[in-house]
């Protein structure tokens, strides 16, 4: 191995040799410097690569000798370095990095160290107390900082060296480099600089031993990095240019501060003897009590960069804290406090390594560390109403923050304190409050409960519902909430979180307004996360401490249970109630359903019917909140929809209707929840509800006079009906058989052979019976008795025969009417009772009832032994709306009278037929006239004929029919056509008239009428039918003819072609008189 090494070294000289040479003789016998400077740079640079190369191969063929070497040539271009390119000096000095990591290493003599050091220090910083005025390029100072970290390194491992640094006279030439790399750390013009420098820092902190030199140099040092590291100007720096200033601080700081460095110290100034230190005139007491002052201003400083973002600076601080609290406790007890604090803040959730000392095992280790944490803790806690105040979101939810860390301190050290709790439960409650009050107003509506229109489709949704936030609640401060929820799920242990609830939950009981909603809000959450949190710890150090931490949960569980169903009865009809209580108590209702199952159905008793009465809230967010309310009750409760929850309660629920109802204690929450009620369950309510319906009536009977209240019941009646009316139990099956169509359908044409038919049938029907005839007269030889008496006697013996048949006929038992169903009764009661109240004040109501009318009678038509009788009750009242002097509710009163022919039928033909002749006719001429002068277009259509208007004596007159008479039409009459196109259809007279053409649509569909009905209303509808194919259709069912005569009259149809026949001559066909 030695000859090997020998051999490679020698290799290795010989390469080096010539390039050596040539060095030396360029920098010192060439005439000129600056014209051998390009030759020079080139051989340089290959000697470079020379050691690069050889060294990256075998370090070991590099030693001392050979560095020495290699240095002679390169120093007489350092002697000269001012006479070449500044290129040249930088790979000089990069040359002389690899001799000193690689050659010399600890061998360097003392001298050549202290030229270096000097050689590189001017490089770098240039002449000492002279401002240099052209800067090197950065990759010079860059490699100048590089090999004096090699430099100082190389001496670390020698002690000899090490003093020799620190000697009296190489303290200045020290002092100097110290500064110049401290200016590189603080100004450096880049991030590698700025590390770089650093890393030469640390080589120094290590390679000077000795304290009373490291004593004095600190100062320097730790203003420089409080420099490097005090925000604003760190926030702009790189993190690991961070993170090397915070390891430098600490390197240094334990260096010098550290309690065993100054224990001597510490010792002689407790016992006063600080004047006979032998530690000479820099490590005394005086200076430790000054220096200490000053580190805890830098740190202070050092320490606001505890709120960045970086992951990894944030571990260097708390390493830093962590660090100074263990290795520097005595001498920087000054500082404990801000060090405890910063460390609290710094910590992880979850510690990385078992292997690292953290501050929770330093509190264990030093009790008055506790205590400083305690009193940390405290301090937080009385300032976090002020801070939740601040307009700037990052100091919120650092100041909630700092608390969950603080609260994991206090819950790992078992840290008890009665004032802490008392002032965290008052904080909590203030700085809720506060956080409520700065909240943004939602932009939340409140509608008038009249106002209120369900969207049910929600309340049906399977998917599982979360209730939105009720305070706190602006998407901007979602992150504060959530930081506060986490604060609130880590406040100490279960037990402790039980007492903090009781004692906010005692606060909400006696306050009102913000306070006892936040106290209220506060109590809740934390009893939520105390029953959430497994007590894993608990159970295996303590099974009868954890169970009683579980019952104090419950209990205060209950407490809050109780106090919400008082929040819901005591507040469900006072209107101006607080809704986020409201919303609240909602919300701590559907929780402990949640942990009852189905043990909470008992419960319903006490709250369904406050919470359906919420659903009639005008408040948006707190009818959501009864929507979701119940859903989740219903599937904790076991039911699979809101539908079967309300059924299955439906007893109690309706008593609870009832009770008011009957004790005449009507409010709008009242007949909202019963609406409610029947839109969620639907059709299999209704039967339960006879006794509310008796209620309401007897109400209405009672307050007919107030039009509101009239609209409010009549709303829940409403609702009655239209459920009612899609139920599949209203009629019974042998009923919906007897439904029938009223719809009038053209008249059958007979054919040719079923002509002949009936003609064949009669003329067999009379030759029989005069054959039966015949054989009677010949059966008889003579008459027994005189002809008139014989006819007498006949025709006794068929009045004996009928009225035989007759009381056969009335002997038979009638069958009694098919039973009506429960859902029919109501129905029918409430078709009978609305004849009274059509004629209140109230145009709405009056449109409700018409609209109500017009949902059952289809519904009860299919029984008209009940159906008619109701029909003749409503008639006269329903019929006068169309005379009504609200546009909207005439056209209501012509929807109504249209599905009334439809359920009705013929039964109407004389009341239609009576009521035309009184007003309806004279009313539906006036609609129309009202429309066609609202149109203002009048069009004139002019009959056409085959002869272009021309009369022939010898032509087929077509008459029209009138009343009266019949009189032939004139051809040149106008007929008012009303327009249906622009903006003129939107006009009240024109949706009048368009309503009122569907009722006469319906009369001729449905009804049977009298011709000369028939004919007023064909001319009513005449310019529409061209473009109405209902109403001719209509028309046509019961007259073609008249349709297509009228048709033809108003050149709506083309004219029929004169048929063409050999011998035959027809006549023209014309229109007129």
């Amino acid at each position: 191995m030695a000859s090997n090494s020998s051999t490679a070294r020698n290799e290795f000289f010989k390469e080096l040799k010539p390039r050596c040479v040539s060095i030396n003789n360029l920098a010192v016998r060439a005439p000129d410097k600056r014209a051998s400077a390009k030759d020079l740079l080139d051989v340089v640079k290959d000697l470079c690569d020379v050691l690069d190369r050889r060294i990256s191969a075998d370090a070991s063929v590099l030693d001392e000798k050979i560095a020495d070497y290699v240095f002679f040539p390169l120093s007489n271009i350092l002697r000269n370095q001012q006479q070449y390119p500044i290129r040249l000096t930088e790979l000089t000095i990069v040359c002389l990095r690899t001799l000193i990591q690689h050659g010399w290493k600890a061998k360097i003599p003392n001298d050549l160290f202290q030229q270096l050091l000097i050689f590189l220090t001017f490089i770098i910083g240039g002449v000492p107390g002279q401002e240099r005025k052209d800067r090197i390029p950065e990759e010079t100072e860059l490699e100048a900082l590089r090999t004096l970290t090699s430099l100082v390194k190389a001496i670390e491992s020698s002690p000899a060296k090490a003093a020799a640094l620190v000697e009296t006279d190489a303290i200045p030439t020290l002092g100097h480099a110290i500064t110049i790399v401290l200016d590189g750390i603080t100004d450096g013009r880049t991030p590698d600089i700025q590390l770089e420098a650093l890393a030469t820092l640390n080589a120094l902190l290590v390679a000077i031993r000795d304290h009373a030199a490291l004593a004095t140099f600190l100062p320097g040092i730790v203003s420089s990095l409080s420099r490097l590291l005090a925000p604003p100007a760190a926030l702009k720096t790189q993190r690991k240019v961070l993170i090397g200033g915070i390891n430098a601080l600490k390197e240094a700081l334990t260096k010098v501060l550290g309690d065993i460095k100054v224990m001597g110290i510490m010792k002689k100034q407790t016992t006063g003897d600080s004047e006979k230190t032998s530690e000479g005139k820099v490590l005394t007491a005086p200076w430790l009590k000054a220096t200490t002052s000053k580190i805890k201003l830098a740190l202070a400083s050092v320490l606001k960069l505890r709120n960045i973002d970086s992951e990894d600076v944030r571990t260097a601080l708390e390493r830093l804290c962590i660090t100074l609290l263990d290795e520097c406790h005595q001498s920087l007890a000054d500082c404990a406090s801000v060090l405890v604090e910063s460390a609290m803040i710094l910590a992880k959730d979850e510690e990385d390594s078992v292997l690292e000392t953290s501050l929770t095992d330093l509190a264990r280790i030093y009790p008055e560390l506790g205590d400083t944490i305690k009193t940390s803790v405290y301090n937080w806690v009385i300032s976090l109403p002020r801070l939740v105040q601040s307009s700037d979101d990052t100091v919120k939810q650092q100041a909630i923050r700092n608390l969950i860390k603080g609260q994991y301190f206090i819950t790992n050290l078992q840290i008890d304190s009665s004032i802490l709790d008392d002032s965290l439960a008052a904080s909590l409650r203030d700085s809720t409050t506060a956080l409520v009050l700065a909240s943004k107003p939602s932009g939340m509506s409140e509608l008038p409960s009249g106002a209120i229109e369900l969207n049910m489709n929600v309340i049906r949704q399977d998917e599982p519902n979360t209730f939105p936030p009720v305070i706190i609640a602006q998407e901007t401060e979602n992150s504060i909430r959530t930081a506060l929820l986490d604060f609130l799920s880590k406040v100490g242990s279960i037990s402790q979180q039980g007492k903090l609830a009781d004692d906010l939950l005692d606060y909400a009981r006696e306050s009102t307004g913000l306070s006892q909603v936040s106290s209220y809000w506060l109590a809740f959450e934390l009893v939520k996360s105390g029953l959430s949190q497994p007590s894993e710890l608990d159970d295996f150090l303590d099974l009868s401490s954890a169970a009683g931490d579980s019952e104090k949960s419950e209990s205060v569980l209950q407490e809050l249970y109780s106090f919400s169903v008082t929040l819901l009865d005591s507040q469900a009809e006072i209107e101006n109630a607080d809704w986020q209580l409201q919303a609240l108590a909602l919300e701590v209702t559907t929780f402990a359903a949640s942990r009852m199952k189905e043990g909470f159905r008992p419960e319903l008793i006490d709250v369904l019917y406050p919470i359906t009465t919420l659903l009639g809230s005008s408040v948006p967010k707190l009818r959501d909140h009864a929507i979701i309310s119940l859903n989740s009750i219903a599937a904790s409760c076991g039911y699979p929809s809101v539908t079967d929850l309300i059924i299955d309660n439906v007893d109690y629920m309706v008593n609870s209707v009832s009770l008011r109802l009957n004790t005449f204690d009507i409010s709008p929450a009242s007949t909202q929840v019963l609406r409610m009620m029947i839109n969620l369950t639907g059709p299999r309510l209704i039967p339960y509800l006879d006794d509310v319906i008796t209620s309401i009536f007897a109400a209405l009977d009672n307050y007919h006079g107030y039009p509101l209240l009239v609209e409010s019941l009549f709303s829940v009646l409403t609702e009655v009906v239209q459920q009612g009316s899609h139920s599949d139990h209203l009629l019974l099956d042998e009923v919906k058989s007897l439904a029938k169509d009223h719809k009038k359908g053209p008249q059958p044409v007979a054919t040719t052979k079923e002509v002949c038919g009936i003609l064949s049938s009669r003329i067999e029907q009379r030759e029989k019976r005069r054959l039966e005839k015949f054989e009677e007269e010949e059966a008889e030889p003579h008459p027994k008795r005189p002809w008139k008496a014989a006819e007498s006697f006949k025709l006794k013996d068929e009045t004996n025969e009928e009225t035989n048949e007759e009381e056969e006929s009335d002997t038979e038992v009638e069958k009694p009417p098919p039973p009506k169903t429960p859902t029919f009764k109501i129905l029918a009661c409430i078709t009978d009772l609305t004849q009274h109240f059509l004629t209140s004040p109230a145009p709405s109501l009056r449109k409700s009832l018409l609209d109500l009318l017009a949902t059952v009678c289809p519904a009860l038509s299919p029984d008209e032994e009940a159906f008619l009788p109701l029909v003749n009750s409503v008639w006269p009242v329903l019929v006068e709306r169309l005379y009504d002097p609200e546009p909207f509710v005439v056209v209501s009163a012509c929807n109504a009278l249209a599905i009334l022919c439809q359920s009705a039928g013929d039964f109407l033909n004389t009341r239609i037929k009576t009521e035309w002749w009184d007003s309806l006719g004279k009313w539906c001429k006036k609609a129309k006239a009202d429309a066609t002068q609202n149109s203002r277009k009048t069009t004139k259509l002019n009959t056409r004929s085959t002869h272009g208007g021309k009369q022939d004596s010898g032509g087929l007159l077509i008459p029209i029919r009138s009343r009266n008479t019949v009189e032939g039409a004139e051809s040149g009459g106008a007929v008012e056509v009303v327009s249906n196109s622009g903006l003129g259809r939107f006009t009240q007279a024109a949706q009048v008239w368009e309503a009122a053409q569907q009722l006469l649509v319906a009369i001729v569909s449905f009804v049977q009428i009298d011709d000369d009905v028939f004919d007023q209303i064909l001319l009513l509808l005449a310019d529409s039918l061209a473009a109405n194919a209902e109403a001719r259709a209509a028309l046509e069912a019961v007259d073609p003819d008249a349709v297509w005569l009228l048709m033809y009259e108003q050149g709506m149809i083309e004219p029929m072609e004169k048929p063409v026949l050999p011998g035959t001559a027809f006549v023209d066909l014309r229109v007129g008189s």
